[in-house]
């Protein structure tokens, strides 16, 4: 029946963001840099390319069924269309301020060769992003794409459990993503969060009564 194979996709997907958020974790990390010493510069590669392949083999054995919730007419799916490009340049931005080397992998491992690789670095070195579109979110990499892969013109409900899956996994990961970087930044990151929204660039405010 469909809502078997809608639960089996938010499971598979669910156990592909279990697992990875486990494996970014700076107890694991730390644990193998116990293990395996200055090695852990070929653990960021590794973590990603593993990463991939997972995600590319859930969504392969995924139960897809197949229900199209809408199909847009001209010329709103032109409309959703721009608008899905016009996100994804947003991700482009987004980048400009990572060091795309480092989040691949690639630095580390040249770091480890020219014998520079500092330990304590586990297997990535941070640094503390608030320029750019860091700006405005602090995760404007999720931001944005969330808006590519929910901006589409047409949707079926393979599309949207896994849509809805990855969503909650931006929205979760990134709680356990700031508690590392609190942990490696202190006031600094704890400052960051006061004054810059999570995902979306919309910040509540609390009014206070004045008696």
């Amino acid at each position: 029946m469909i809502y078997i194979e809608v639960i089996l996709v938010f499971l598979l997907f669910a156990s592909f963001g279990i697992l990875h958020s486990f494996l970014a974790s700076l107890n694991i990390k730390e644990k193998l840099v116990v293990k395996i010493g200055n090695k852990i510069a070929f653990y960021r590669l590794f973590y990603n390319i593993f990463s991939v392949l997972l995600l590319i083999f859930i969504y392969e054995i995924s139960p897809k069924p197949n229900l199209v919730i809408y199909d847009l007419q001209f010329p709103y799916d032109i409309i959703t269309f721009a608008l899905q490009v016009l996100s994804l340049f947003g991700l482009i931005w987004s980048t400009k301020e990572i060091d795309l080397k480092e989040f691949a992998g690639i630095s580390q491992i040249i770091r480890y060769y020219n014998n520079t690789y500092n330990i304590e670095e586990l297997d990535e070195k941070q640094s503390l992003r608030i320029e750019g579109a860091f700006k405005f979110v602090r995760h404007p990499i999720y931001f944005f794409s969330i808006l590519f892969l929910g901006l589409r013109p047409q949707m079926d409900l393979f599309y949207l459990t896994m849509f809805i899956s990855f969503v909650i996994y931006f929205y979760v990961g990134s709680f356990y993503e700031e508690k590392k970087l609190i942990k490696i930044f202190g006031e600094d990151y704890l400052k960051y969060q006061k004054s810059v929204p999570r995902i979306f660039p919309i910040k509540f405010k609390r009014k206070k009564n004045e008696n």
